[in-house]
């Protein structure tokens, strides 16, 4: 981590939230003039130094050196921001925020439709091949009840799917089999199909059997909530389940566009391929999350070493969006050169930095050194951070100067840890599907999180925890609660523990297990015939009674 979450340090007055405003054409055009990028003269006697800041890093890395914490860096100049629409959720406040509302939001009942023409198209053509399962065609209904199963399993975690029906009176949990079947839970996941199954595939698209889920999340991200001016280009990468024989990593990565202010996933793109990845690849992925059309302009955009490049940092300057990231030395067209750079005998808070155009390149002397470039902050404005520092055999704390890329590329990457809290990771119980299932099981994920954001930035009360439970219990159609079932079932009955022994009830008595935690050894010929434990069944002391209201309470 850059920065501990308990490190204090101001916000750059250049990454300050700025007043959004709707402008005419006219002002637009104005605007496009006026944020052209200008270079200023820092000193009149410095016409060296004015003259080479004009050459590309990569032809003057020879020529130029680092700059140290003595030279002042030029503030930028700052982007005006002017989203498409009032930034934040765009909703009536008269609609309704109960978690089922808001999920359909994503997962309409016509993207529901369509997911069960798929899936019992796929369930005849398996049919045809005589397939494991009997089926009926699944209905729109029956679909949401199978997607409150799958967050079910997420909020009551269990070893494997199968122990969700498993009949065991100490291990089991009823509400499963109060929505459907084992089997028929196993026919809809094993029938699941995204696209027609009967479309022609052979198109060159390896994403053929997402798009059409895809393109609808992507829409309904995009139309029902405007991020705020902090954004953050991130990933997830799932990997598919690989052969012994395959060395290659083969899975799919999901690419995310978030607010920062919440965590709210404004746009996604999935790749699925073998790594590494094609070059410029990086570049694309990024350029297709920032849709100028959809978000407006002077968005300030966070992304690690991945994605970082100069091309990338100044092609989305000239798009008016403001970039911030981490970088990797070794890449193309970053600074290499060796006059005055950090070494490791550089005192901890050390920094340098180079300005090429509308990108500071800064290097920090933390542990270990940071690399990173902005075309939104200056390279040091007074910032500071807390470290331990070992002086005179302890450690104490110390405050150490940190560069304004640095921290304001640390606190909007730790604003959004709280989002992957609320990811609930299904694919827990599901290593061996195929990999349009384990998407499907993302989007979920994805649509479950932001239905809970929205909830909140409207004003709801409710807890990700309650808000899960409840979205259950209206995709399960479960009005009431689970009926509790009868604290002592009809197998559970006082029998004869000598039954196998002898046919005298006297024979094989054993201690009596209540009376044993009491410290009292007291002989029964009474046992559970479904529990196989030895129990007093007397006038004056029922043991039988008190073992299975216990069992009951335990909610066992």
């Amino acid at each position: 981590m850059l920065r501990n979450k308990h490190d204090e340090t101001p916000q750059v007055d250049a990454d300050r939230e700025e007043e959004y405003h709707f402008s005419s054409e006219e002002e637009q055009e104005d605007d496009i003039e006026d944020d052209e990028y200008e270079e200023e003269t820092a000193d009149s006697s410095d016409d060296c130094d004015n003259d080479s800041e004009q050459i590309p890093v990569a032809k003057r890395a020879k020529t130029v050196s680092w700059r140290t914490e003595r030279d002042a860096d030029k503030l930028p100049k700052n982007l005006r921001f002017q989203p498409a629409r009032e930034p934040g959720p765009q909703l009536s406040p008269a609609d309704p925020l109960n978690p089922l509302s808001l999920f359909k939001l994503f997962f309409s009942k016509s993207v529901v439709s369509n997911l069960c023409k798929n899936t019992n198209a796929q369930a005849a053509r398996a049919m045809a091949k005589q397939c494991k399962y009997p089926w009926t065609d699944v209905s729109v209904e029956e679909l949401y009840h199978y997607i409150g199963l799958i967050f079910y399993m997420d909020v009551v975690r269990m070893y494997s799917v199968a122990d969700y029906w498993r009949q065991d009176p100490f291990f089991s949990v009823p509400f499963p089999s109060t929505v459907m079947s084992m089997d028929r839970y196993h026919a809809i996941l094993c029938n699941l199909h995204l696209s027609d199954p009967n479309a022609d595939e052979n198109d060159g698209d390896t994403l053929f059997k997402v798009k059409s889920l895809m393109d609808s999340i992507r829409q309904a991200c995009s139309a029902h909530y405007q991020p705020r001016r902090n954004v953050v280009v991130s990933e997830r990468f799932v990997l598919r389940k690989v052969k012994p024989v395959i060395k290659a990593k083969l899975g799919f990565r999901f690419f995310v566009l978030i607010d920062s202010s919440n965590g709210y996933t404004a746009d996604v793109s999935v790749y699925k391929t073998s790594f590494p990845p094609r070059p410029g690849f990086s570049y694309d992925t990024v350029m297709s999350l920032l849709d100028a059309k959809a978000l407006g302009s002077g968005y300030h955009v966070y992304m690690d070493d991945f994605y970082t490049t100069p091309k990338l940092m100044k092609d989305l300057f000239a798009l008016k969006f403001g970039a911030c990231g981490m970088y990797r030395d070794q890449r193309k067209d970053f600074p290499r050169n060796k006059s005055n750079p950090l070494t490791e005998k550089s005192a901890r808070g050390s920094y340098r930095w180079i300005r090429d155009g509308p990108v500071v390149f800064v290097k920090w002397m933390d542990r270990p050194e940071v690399s990173i470039c902005s075309t939104i902050h200056q390279a040091y404005t007074g910032e500071h951070v807390e470290r331990k520092v070992r002086r005179q055999g302890s450690r104490k704390t110390k405050s150490i100067p940190c560069p304004a890329p640095v921290s304001a590329y640390s606190q909007h990457i730790v604003e959004v840890d709280p989002f992957d809290q609320l990811l609930q990771y299904y694919i827990m119980h599901y290593n061996s599907l195929k990999w349009y299932k384990k998407v499907f099981l993302q989007f979920l994920d994805i649509a479950a999180a932001n239905a809970f954001i929205l909830h909140k930035e409207q004003g709801g009360k409710l807890t990700h925890k309650k808000f899960m439970d409840q979205l259950i219990e209206e995709l399960c159609s479960v009005s009431e609660e689970v009926p509790e079932q009868s604290s002592i079932q009809v197998e559970h009955l006082p029998v004869s523990g000598a039954l196998l022994e002898s046919h005298t009830a006297t024979t094989g008595r054993q201690a009596c297990s209540q009376c044993k935690k009491q410290d009292i050894r007291q002989l029964t010929p009474w046992k559970c015939q479904a529990c196989h434990v030895f129990l007093c069944v007397e006038v004056d002391r029922n043991r039988f009674l008190d073992w299975h209201k216990n069992i009951a309470c335990s909610g066992l």
